[in-house]
């Protein structure tokens, strides 16, 4: 029915538009979505965006489905403690995960193996199944910790992608910014696409 599942985590960094242009191509190419929004993420939606969505999972999978249009089923809503979902666990979780944005305090908790909600635990399960795992901090500027903290996770393999988006393309809005990070996003996720030119085109 889809083509494939990918677990999409989003923490309280800045930028809640390059996360909903994501999701948005995630079900237009017809993947399964595992959604893990933390609560600060959902604040800092409502002060970037003006969305308020449902604190209820049961309300926010009804909601997800007519925002994105998407199909039944196709964004799957889980709460930070959902312990036995199938993100949580090695024998059942999806191959690829993005944290987008990614704040560097939960980058840290990554880099230190923490598994404190189910975000860390879900990137915990990607690395020790040797999964594809793209990270996208949102901060200026780093500090030799945030750093630090890169280097320990690209040594073991996650594709570090700052939220920094070209210009060559001559954008024209927000959303051209944004839609040249989740163009690069997708390509390393491999998903075709045909959301932003590419150098030379």
């Amino acid at each position: 029915m889809f083509t494939e599942k990918i677990t999409l985590g989003v923490t309280g960094a800045s930028g809640s538009g390059y996360f909903l242009s994501l999701l948005q191509a995630l079900v237009d190419n017809n993947c399964q979505v595992y959604l893990l929004l933390s609560e600060v993420a959902q604040i800092v939606l409502k002060t970037e965006v003006d969305e308020d969505w449902p604190s209820d999972l049961q309300e926010l999978n009804t909601f997800l489905i007519k925002r994105f249009n998407a199909k039944e089923n196709q964004i799957i809503a889980l709460g930070k403690k959902d312990w036995f979902s199938p993100v949580a666990s090695g024998s059942s979780a999806p191959k690829k995960m993005i944290i987008c944005p990614c704040s560097c305090g939960t980058f840290a908790s990554i880099s230190q193996g923490l598994s404190n909600n189910l975000i860390e635990r879900a990137t915990d399960v990607i690395l020790k199944e040797r999964g594809l795992l793209v990270i996208t901090p949102r901060e200026t500027p780093f500090s030799t910790l945030h750093l630090r903290n890169m280097l320990t996770l690209s040594e073991l393999g996650v594709t570090i992608m700052p939220l920094a988006p070209g210009f060559y393309h001559k954008p024209q809005s927000i959303e051209d910014l944004q839609d040249f990070m989740i163009a690069r996003i997708l390509d390393h996720l491999k998903i075709e696409h045909k959301i932003s030119k590419r150098w030379c085109e």
